[in-house]
């Protein structure tokens, strides 16, 4: 008799980092990678997502933009916050796109 075990498939989010007219270290890399992975548990049906960083008027107070697309399956998501630091403003965004996924899920559970 052979037994199978079946071994769960985790599914890596594909997240592509682009960063206009600097350089993003690896430590936020490994941020944005952190905070945007963890949007997987709030729908599963993510594809991609995409982070573009920029800096806007650098002599300017919230002058760190970041602006986070997710592909998702029949649909997209959308969030751009502007802070003193690129990590509040993925912070921000990512509470955003939280609540985005969660309506999302509402809709599709009512259907």
């Amino acid at each position: 008799m052979l037994i199978q075990e079946q071994k769960s498939k985790e599914v890596i989010m594909e997240i592509r980092i682009q960063a206009i007219h600097f350089d993003a270290t690896e430590r936020l890399e490994a941020f944005i990678q952190k905070k945007v992975s963890k949007l997987k548990q709030f729908y599963d049906g993510i594809l991609s997502a995409e982070v573009v960083l920029r800096v806007i008027k650098p002599e300017s107070a919230h002058n760190k933009q970041v602006r986070i697309k997710l592909m998702i399956k029949n649909n997209d998501c959308f969030a751009e916050k502007a802070s003193d630091t690129f990590e509040k403003a993925i912070d921000d965004a990512v509470v955003a796109l939280e609540k985005q996924l969660v309506k999302i899920k509402q809709k599709a559970r009512a259907n």
